[in-house]
């Protein structure tokens, strides 16, 4: 089956809406206040972190052929544990949860009374109606592609068109000057803060979503889906890079607002400027809609990792269990909840991008196991030492891992993964030599 350019802008409408959560809206809008006058550099920065690695891991997946046969270039047992953390960190345990919080939090509560937002009864019905629906919508993976790319998607973007198209007629505020980092190295800083968003966790996790997807659509030759799969993360980036340059652009031009403490704080601050009290109307609207995808995305993608994992839960079975999961953890404690998942989810991290550059180097190291298998233990070395230092020890350690260049900027982990690429190479090479 030949796919049309309508089919790929669906799938790319798609793999957006299930990348561009909460958080997604809340970055940008900060890099743009403190950015100010530097906010393009800023941007490009961001843009190179936040948008380049999730399409880096759709491609990493898509050149491997599935995230396990990249995962198993290490070793099988690698290719169970490594991808059950991160469904778990990334779903249940952390985003799931989150986004349905966050969306009660600024889709509900700013219209409800006090007494009633305290009320816990308040975010256990919502959080039971919110995730009844999502449950509701991922029982019919297949019909994703219409739900995202003809109304989801679409309703999404013209909100931010919208919104960005009144900040043109009206305008906020002019650009300051750049604060903090933003001063001396603006890109950097970007950079930086792309990276935290950790979208290419996702991106890995959502590589099952869209190849099931293309194979329920009549993509069923490998090379073909590999390919269109390429397509639909380039199509996605373009869209995520389009919209965190609004988002970036009112974050700056909201100086004048005052300072806030956060990205939503910014967002609140410039709906109510351009639309009045009905701006936390439309805001909450988006933020609402975004959490919905991402809840779709995620739960889908989870339930059919685990389905594959353990075939005897059906697949439908498992989209009711993380459903539960994720409303019981939404109401019982998400602070907790990100004490622990956070400091996972930073440990997981740097592994899932030195194993999104080995996929992508993969016909440079010839699936050179030795290869594989060095880099990824000093990474994972590191990153473990690195989050026992930062959680049980507090910081002891932190003397030892400052002589590591990036350290302080949260990319510690480059030296080891050269250093394991290095020890990696000279084991293959002499296992060549004595095999020859």
């Amino acid at each position: 089956m030949t796919f049309s350019t309508k089919h790929v802008i669906f799938i790319s409408f798609m793999l957006f809406s299930m990348f561009f959560g909460a958080g997604n809206l809340i970055f940008p809008p900060s890099l743009g206040q403190l950015a100010g006058e530097h906010l393009w550099i800023a941007l490009a920065g961001f843009i190179v972190s936040a948008v380049g690695l999730p399409i880096l891991g759709v491609i990493a997946i898509a050149k491997a052929g599935s995230f396990h046969q990249l995962n198993v270039r290490v070793h099988p047992m690698f290719a169970f544990i490594f991808p059950f953390f991160i469904y778990i960190a990334i779903g249940p345990g952390l985003a799931i949860p989150r986004a349905g919080s966050l969306a009660f939090e600024m889709g509900v509560a700013p219209f409800l009374p006090a007494s009633l937002v305290e009320n816990p009864i308040s975010m256990l019905v919502y959080s039971l109606v919110f995730f009844g629906f999502v449950a509701w919508l991922c029982m019919y993976p297949s019909k994703l592609i219409n739900l995202f790319g003809k109304l989801l998607t679409p309703i999404l973007l013209a909100l931010i068109a919208i919104i960005f198209v009144k900040s043109l007629i009206d305008p906020i505020g002019s650009i300051e000057l750049p604060k903090g980092n933003y001063v001396a190295n603006p890109a950097f800083q970007g950079f930086l803060d792309g990276y935290l968003t950790m979208d290419a966790l996702a991106a890995l996790a959502f590589g099952i979503v869209i190849a099931n997807t293309l194979t329920s659509q009549g993509v069923v030759d490998s090379k073909k889906r590999s390919l269109y799969m390429m397509y639909a993360s380039l199509g996605a980036g373009l869209l995520l890079s389009v919209i965190y340059m609004i988002l970036g652009y009112l974050g700056a031009a909201s100086a004048s607002l005052g300072e806030a403490a956060n990205g939503a704080v910014i967002l609140s601050n410039v709906m109510n400027a351009l639309f009045g009290t009905s701006g936390s109307l439309l805001l909450g609207i988006v933020f609402t809609l975004a959490c919905f995808c991402v809840s779709i995305g995620l739960i889908t993608s989870c339930s059919q990792f685990f389905n594959t994992a353990i075939p005897r839960v059906s697949y439908k079975m498992w989209v009711i269990i993380l459903a539960i999961l994720s409303t019981t953890i939404a109401n019982l404690g998400l602070t907790q909840i990100l004490n622990i998942s956070v400091p996972i989810l930073g440990m997981i991290y740097p592994i899932a991008i030195v194993l999104i550059f080995l996929g992508l180097m993969d016909d440079m190291i010839k699936s050179n196991r030795s290869i594989y298998i060095s880099v990824i233990s000093f990474v994972a070395l590191f990153s473990i030492l690195d989050t026992i230092n930062n959680v049980f020890l507090d910081e002891k350690w932190r003397g030892i891992f400052d002589i590591l260049p990036f350290y302080n900027e949260g990319i510690g982990w480059i030296i080891p993964a050269l250093v394991g690429l290095i020890v990696g190479y000279l084991v293959g090479a002499v296992r060549k030599n004595i095999m020859d």
